[in-house]
């Protein structure tokens, strides 16, 4: 049985797949500035905060580093929703699927 919105599901779930697949390194968390003086806002520095394993760290991050830093945290970005894209996705598909498979075969009493 052919449905049109159940092969333009499966359609874009392989993209999204596709997609998910050429992500390159990741990585958790949130990038803020902080402050050794925050009333006069003087000593800046930038820190990294994530939780990984039920655990909360944070790094401090070099100047240097942060172009680095802010292309994994991008893409971990993208993963997560990439990631959700497939599940909403693999959820309708399914769903439709058991739908189209009662009104194939419905219910014998």
């Amino acid at each position: 049985m052919e449905d049109k919105q159940l092969a333009t599901w499966q359609a874009q779930l392989a993209r999204t797949q596709t997609a998910l697949a050429q992500l390159g390194p990741m990585r958790p968390g949130s990038l803020s500035q902080q402050y050794k003086d925050p009333v006069a806002q003087t000593g800046a520095y930038w820190q990294l905060s994530y939780t990984h394993n039920m655990r909360s760290r944070s790094r401090y991050v070099r100047p240097a580093e942060l172009p680095r830093i802010k292309s994994l945290l991008a893409n971990f970005k993208r993963f997560r929703a990439l990631v959700d894209r497939c599940v909403d996705l693999s959820v309708k598909i399914a769903d439709r699927q058991t739908e189209l498979l009662r009104t194939a075969a419905p219910d014998q009493p």
